[in-house]
C-alpha cells in the first residue's frame, strides 16, 4: 500500500495541496448567503456593476474584489488561524494578506484561461500563495480549477491571446508537450492552496442551473518587501497593516524552448515576444 504524502510534501513537489473540510458546513452556508446577499445591491468599494438583465452570466454575476477593505467579515475570514497554520506550514514563515476575491461563477459562466498569479501580484522577493475556499461541490460540470502539477518553480511566462469564447480573460500562458491541467475536484469547504508559479485556470460552467462559487484570498511570502500597486496595503495575519514598497513591473518572461531535447525556460523581453507571436 503506498503510503499517503503529507500535504507539505506534496505542496514542495506540485505546488498545490487540497486540505479537506477545513470549513464546516455550516461555516460555509453562512459565508454563501452572505456573498450572495452583497452581491444583490451595491456597496461601497464595490465597483464590478451588476447587470441583472445581461446575457453574460459573468456580468449578472461578476466577481468582487478586495471585499476585505470594506467587508469585516471577508477581512476576518483572510486572516482566519487555520488558513494562516497551513500557509506558514507551506512556506515556512507567515505570510502577508493582500488581497480578497469572490468568484460567483453561475451557470453558463465562460472560465478562466491557465495563468500565474504571480504574474499580477508582482511578489518581490520570494512569491504570492493563494487559499481558494470552495463554497459549493467543484467538478468539471460546473467548472471547477485545473492546475499543471510541478510548475510551481516555474519564472513569470511571456502570455498569449486566450479563447475569450471560453476564458473572462483574454491572455493565457502556453504549455510545453508533456504538460497538461488536472481538474481539481473539491467539497464546499475544501480549500485549495497553491503558489503564484503554478499554472491553473478554471474550466466553463456548463450546468444547467448550479454556482461554483468560491471565496479566494491571495498572500505574499513573508521575506516579500515589494507587491504591486493595486494590493496596498497589505497585513499582517493579525489584522496589522504591514508596510511594504511598490514592485517593479515589466523585466524578461519565460518562454519554453527545446534544449537538446529538453524542454526548459529561456528569458526574453516581452516586447520582442510579442511582436514574434503577430508574425506568426
Amino acid at each position: 500500500m503506498q503510503a499517503e504524502i503529507n500535504p507539505q510534501d506534496r505542496f514542495k513537489s506540485e505546488g498545490y495541496v487540497v486540505i479537506e473540510g477545513l470549513f464546516g458546513p455550516q461555516e460555509v452556508e453562512v459565508l454563501r448567503d452572505h456573498f450572495m446577499d452583497l452581491r444583490t445591491e451595491a456597496r461601497p468599494g464595490d465597483f464590478a456593476g451588476v447587470d441583472p438583465g445581461n446575457a453574460d452570466p459573468l456580468k449578472r454575476y461578476p466577481r468582487m474584489i478586495h471585499m476585505h477593505r470594506w467587508d469585516k467579515k471577508s477581512f476576518d475570514w483572510a486572516i482566519d488561524s487555520r488558513i494562516n497554520h497551513w500557509l506558514t506550514q507551506f512556506l515556512g514563515q507567515e505570510p502577508f494578506m493582500v488581497q480578497t476575491m469572490l468568484y460567483y461563477k453561475p451557470a453558463g459562466a465562460r472560465g478562466q484561461a491557465l495563468h500565474q498569479d504571480n504574474t499580477y501580484l508582482r511578489a518581490q522577493p520570494g512569491n504570492c500563495c493563494a487559499a481558494w475556499l470552495a463554497l459549493d461541490d467543484c467538478d468539471l460540470e460546473n467548472g471547477c480549477m485545473q492546475v499543471v502539477p510541478g510548475t510551481q518553480d516555474l519564472p513569470i511566462l511571456c502570455t498569449v491571446k486566450a479563447d475569450t469564447t471560453q476564458s473572462f480573460t483574454d491572455v493565457t500562458v502556453p504549455l510545453p508537450e508533456g504538460k497538461s491541467p488536472v481538474p481539481v475536484i473539491m467539497k464546499a469547504g475544501d480549500v485549495l492552496f497553491f503558489n503564484g508559479s503554478v499554472i491553473h485556470g478554471s474550466f466553463p460552467n456548463t450546468s444547467a442551473d448550479r454556482f461554483r462559487r468560491a471565496l479566494i484570498g491571495h498572500y505574499i511570502t513573508g521575506e516579500s518587501t515589494k507587491v504591486a500597486e493595486f494590493y496596498h496595503p497589505a497585513y499582517h495575519m493579525d489584522g496589522s497593516l504591514v508596510q511594504l514598497e511598490v514592485s517593479d513591473q515589466g523585466g524578461k518572461c519565460g518562454v519554453w524552448v527545446d534544449d537538446q531535447g529538453q524542454v526548459g525556460v529561456e528569458m526574453v523581453d516581452p516586447e520582442a515576444h510579442d511582436l514574434e507571436v503577430r508574425h506568426e
